[in-house]
């Protein structure tokens, strides 16, 4: 059979972003099939999926505190894994799934899969092509409403032990699309906020939210670009995204998934304008990307890969600490 006609059966774990977005979008992905998807609170149905003999691929889109435990039972059955962000709660058990990944030597993928918006891969290739000369800063501004207009029940996203937090949640999308621009990062430095200091829970009692909902960071690469992030998912209103980014000859602004604007100062703006009618575009392009990983038993050059999960975990835990200097990734 050729790999354009095997068929790749996915489980699929979680039944939130993974039941809403990825088991549909897989199903619809040409040469994919979704076997089955499955609560990640559900113990014994994620034992006996990762269990079955007949799946190739299990996405792991469980909450990060359960991220370990379900990488590493998929791993030791024999399956390709792709493990949704932030991957894990800290550096140490991002290691310890890159770890399980090499000793069996099984191919893990890590869920970015805003790398293959258009937009956002216009950008890229704008700037590896020279278009601002060489890049010198990016700024990122994200603010969103969803956990504040209405406000959302408390749950393990307010609690900093399970792996909660605008950081991990957000920001880890950020820092990989930083590392994927411009190479491993060197210093990395955030202050946190907490808009939002209590939450009911389904039943109405208050909790604390010990993880922030928003917060101010920057970064520099190991080649001496440098960021300012700015960010929050508690904000009183929605507002459309922008990176911007500054090179010796011109600045590239990317807003939403919509458009990038090349501006330059001895010529005339450039736009590239994208169809957003497809809110899972990006994933779309993603899935397909995975699905010919798995059949080649390995990813093609871009794909991110729990080396680049274990990378984002380095910065992520410096930005949650406030900030360290952090070797090459």
């Amino acid at each position: 059979m050729s790999s354009a006609a095997r068929s790749v059966r996915i489980g699929v774990i979680g039944r939130g972003f993974g039941t809403r977005v990825v088991a549909p979008v897989f199903d619809e992905t040409e040469g994919c099939e979704v076997v089955e998807a499955i609560s990640a609170r559900d113990a014994s149905g994620v034992h006996q999926l990762c269990a079955r003999t007949d799946v190739d691929l299990i996405a792991v889109h469980s909450p990060p505190f359960l991220h370990l435990e379900h990488v590493r039972l998929a791993l030791e059955a024999g399956h390709a894994v792709l493990c949704d962000k932030p991957f894990g709660r800290s550096v140490a058990e991002a290691e310890a799934m890159v770890s399980l990944a090499t000793d069996a030597s099984a191919l893990g993928l890590v869920n970015y899969q805003f790398r293959y918006g258009a937009a956002r891969a216009r950008l890229r290739a704008l700037i590896g092509d020279g278009a601002i000369g060489e890049a010198e800063h990016l700024e990122s501004s994200i603010f969103l409403a969803v956990t504040r207009v209405p406000v959302r029940e408390y749950g393990w996203l307010f609690d900093a032990e399970l792996g909660g937090g605008w950081i991990n949640a957000g920001g880890s999308h950020t820092v990989d699309m930083f590392r994927w621009l411009f190479g491993d990062v060197a210093k990395a430095r955030a202050a946190a906020r907490t808009a939002i200091a209590s939450r009911p829970d389904a039943s109405g009692e208050m909790h604390p939210c010990t993880a922030e909902d928003g917060f101010s960071a920057t970064l520099v690469s190991l080649s001496g670009v440098s960021a300012t992030l700015d960010s929050s998912f508690a904000s009183p209103v929605n507002l459309e995204s922008r990176i911007t980014v500054f090179g010796s000859d011109g600045v590239l602004e990317q807003r939403g998934e919509r458009s990038v604007s090349l501006l330059r100062t001895d010529a005339e703006p450039e736009e590239h304008t994208f169809d957003v009618s497809d809110p899972a575009q990006a994933f779309r392009r993603w899935a397909a990307v995975v699905r010919q990983a798995v059949v080649d038993g390995g990813a093609e050059a871009g794909a991110a890969t729990f080396a680049d999960g274990l990378a984002a975990a380095r910065v992520l835990e410096a930005l949650r600490a406030g900030g360290d200097p952090l070797g090459a990734s």
